[in-house]
């Protein structure tokens, strides 16, 4: 039988983007993709349990199809695998975790560019909050790119990565390291040559299926 992994989404492009990545890191590996796009009109703390409900089901329907492990690709909500995962019998991952947890070794000056208020503050608080378990001082700087969202949902490409370019250069100017958490802002990258990023661009897309490969390992 063949190994099969969950996917739960709050864009529905993010299918393609996975789909891409797990036939080059996790080959022979089936995915059952679940999504959600009314996730990101409920960030806010006051939505907390009701987000925390919906991934919890969704995580349900991907173990009730086979998944072994379950990857939150969402990153609006902050750290919610520990709340998730008491709902299934199965590992759950987050990308927005997995990437704070990568983030801690390249600088003290850390970047946060997102295109979701949600996703921004919760990047940047999770960065804050795992500096302090290190030890460590951090200074923050989030980037809100307004208007690219709204774009992205109605696949106006163009105005998406605009906006998310010129952000993304002024961003790097005052920083150390950037933190790019969305899995839809990575297509972006292609843009910019290795040559025009003076400081490392994280991403979370790759980096979450390579985690996927170790839990399945």
């Amino acid at each position: 039988m063949k190994r099969k992994v969950g996917m739960v989404h709050a864009v529905a492009t993010h299918v393609r983007l996975f789909n891409k990545l797990v036939s080059q890191i996790l080959p022979g590996v089936d995915v059952v993709h679940f999504v959600d796009e009314g996730l990101p009109f409920l960030a806010g703390e006051q939505s907390r349990k009701r987000v925390v409900r919906r991934l919890g089901l969704l995580a349900s329907f991907a173990e009730e199809s086979g998944a072994e492990v379950v990857l939150l690709t969402c990153t609006a909500f902050g750290r919610m695998v520990d709340e998730v995962e008491a709902a299934v019998n199965v590992p759950v991952l987050s990308v927005l975790e997995i990437i704070i947890d990568e983030t801690m070794e390249l600088g003290d000056r850390i970047g946060v560019l997102g295109t979701h208020p949600g996703t921004v503050e919760s990047a940047a608080q999770l960065i804050r909050e795992q500096a302090r378990r290190h030890g460590k001082k951090v200074e923050v700087t989030a980037r809100f790119c307004a208007g690219a969202f709204e774009a992205l949902r109605r696949e106006d490409w163009a105005t998406h990565d605009g906006i998310v370019l010129k952000h993304l250069k002024e961003i790097m100017e005052a920083v150390q390291v950037v933190v790019i958490p969305q899995p839809s802002i990575e297509r972006v990258l292609n843009q910019v040559p290795e040559s025009e990023r003076p400081v490392p661009i994280l991403t979370s897309s790759r980096l979450a299926v390579e985690r996927l490969k170790e839990k399945l390992g």
